[in-house]
């Protein structure tokens, strides 16, 4: 049996770095599995775009595709942007919805990854304070796991951590930054919970002039491609057992 295709869904933006950023994650996913084909597509601003990706598949005679939101947490596009653009694909087509990435213990190894990449080691852990900086969103859900996973991250030996947001919910980066100040950590970091670059991770960066490291999106990051493929092979099970 052919392998379902992989179609990674991106929101897509007008700033260059997201695609690019997209692109090059896109490009480790598949030195991973040489054997997976892996196409690209968007939900706005770049191409291709999700229904253009689609219509060649199915035009090609590829009868299964597992769509990954390349997606964080599971929020409105996740939930219905996403599906309502899988729903009119090529009835020829069988299309699945993988998980979103987050949350996975993967996602806190390649936060990690960047912060030691910005100049921290090992050791500075149980002296330094982290911002966990994420997009935002007005979905409770979401906003829900990323306090949850700031609550585990705080579990592994930083001196804390916080959430904190770039849009739609409070506290922002910079409130959270302040907060970790006086609470008496000696440095202070912020992690982008973000895989591309792009208008909110700008606001991110600019929340966190008064921190002392600030750490790089997760981007193409070894641990993301890993989570792309685990999620993949989840959610291809039930498709093979169709076939």
């Amino acid at each position: 049996m052919t392998a379902p295709v992989l179609l990674v869904v991106a929101h897509g933006s007008r700033d260059p770095r997201h695609a690019a950023t997209v692109h090059a994650l896109v490009r480790r996913v598949r030195s991973l599995r040489p054997d997976l084909r892996v196409e690209t597509g968007f939900l706005d601003f770049n191409v291709p775009s999700v229904p253009a990706v689609l219509e060649s598949l199915a035009a090609e005679g590829v009868r299964d595709v597992v769509a990954l939101p390349l997606l964080l947490t599971r929020a409105f596009h996740a939930k219905a942007d996403i599906p309502a653009v899988l729903a009119d694909a090529p009835r020829r087509l069988r299309v699945r919805q993988a998980g979103v990435l987050g949350p996975s213990p993967l996602l806190l190894s390649a936060l990690e990854r960047r912060l030691y990449e910005a100049g921290l080691t090992p050791a500075d852990k149980s002296s330094t304070g982290v911002v966990l900086a994420s997009a935002g969103s007005t979905d409770p859900e979401a906003i829900a796991v990323i306090a949850d996973i700031a609550r585990e991250w705080r579990h592994t030996g930083w001196c804390a951590v916080r959430p904190a947001f770039a849009s739609a919910s409070l506290p922002r980066t910079e409130q959270a930054v302040r907060e970790l100040r006086e609470l008496g950590c000696e440095r202070i970091a912020v992690a982008p919970y973000v895989l591309a670059p792009g208008r909110l991770p700008d606001r991110i960066a600019r929340g966190a002039a008064g921190a002392d490291v600030l750490a790089g999106v997760l981007g193409p990051a070894p641990e993301v491609a890993r989570v792309v493929v685990e999620r993949y092979e989840a959610a291809r099970t039930p498709l093979r057992a169709a076939a």
